[in-house]
């Protein structure tokens, strides 16, 4: 029996309505598809700041943070007490975590005993200062932080400066310098202070080593020498250059770039032990 063309019509309209619906589907699948993939694309190039690649070289940084050691400083408190003008040099061991180790300040300049007591309260580790810790090989590592602090107030108001090295002529120009650092970790073999034996120091003394080091950008020891042993011969210099010989260095950096340096480094050997 032949088919009514009104039956004939409803099929093609049933089909017509069938391809439109799987094609609708088809692009709404295509749709999904593309948004997924550019919202991976846009989670993979922008990785976090946890899983971002460290450096090769990055110095200890002292940080802005409510825990950095310049910002936990009391200023107003050591201008009532009377602080005037002053400098301080200083040194200590920053862990992996940003943590001080130990610590040790030295050479201040005259009437500079408020500045002193505050900076020691502030190292000490229940301050709980924290730096930027020192980056080798994209790793984090210990190392070794030298700086000196200057205390001035100028127009009735403290200023309080930290640069992260001990040259003279670098801090009196104010120089953006970051002196080498030198850093535990299977890349280096420095292991540290180590007051000279007893053979050599039968008597516990507090010694001093000042040492002058040529360190290249990448921080290799190129040369080494005793600037001054204080007292001579009693060891010290023999200690630091033995601490010092298989050293490597965090570079210098000079305007956030590594640098070859000269250098005079200072090494305190205190007689009750480090």
């Amino acid at each position: 029996m032949p088919r009514k063309s009104s039956e004939i019509a409803l099929e093609k309209t049933v089909r017509s309505a069938c391809v439109l619906a799987v094609r609708a589907l088809e692009l709404s699948l295509l749709i999904l598809l593309w948004v997924v993939d550019l919202a991976r694309s846009q989670t993979t190039e922008v990785p976090s700041v946890q899983t971002a690649e460290l450096p090769m070289y990055r110095p200890i940084l002292l940080g802005k943070g409510p825990n950095s050691l310049i910002n936990r400083i009391d200023t107003q408190e050591l201008m009532k007490k009377g602080q005037k003008d002053a400098l301080l040099m200083f040194i200590c061991s920053v862990k992996k975590n940003g943590e001080v180790e130990w610590s040790g300040v030295y050479r201040g300049t005259p009437d500079s005993d408020l500045l002193r007591q505050e900076l020691q309260k502030r190292l000490s580790q229940g301050s709980d200062a924290r730096f930027i810790p020192a980056v080798y090989n994209h790793r984090p590592v210990d190392a070794i932080y030298y700086a000196t602090l200057t205390f001035a107030v100028v127009d009735g108001r403290p200023r309080l400066r930290i640069f992260s090295n001990q040259e003279a002529e670098e801090i009196k120009q104010g120089h953006d310098f970051i002196g080498p650092q030198p850093f535990f970790g299977p890349e280096s073999k420095f292991r540290g202070f180590h007051y000279p034996s007893q053979e050599d120091a039968p008597v516990p003394l507090d010694g001093v080593v000042e040492l002058e080091l040529k360190i290249d950008a990448t921080g290799n020891l190129q040369e080494m020498k005793v600037h001054s042993e204080e007292p001579p011969f009693s060891g010290f210099a023999d200690a630091a250059l033995a601490d010092f010989s298989k050293a490597k260095f965090i570079p210098a950096f000079r305007d956030g770039k590594p640098v070859a340096c000269d250098v005079t480094l200072r090494v305190n050997y205190p007689g009750q032990g480090f």
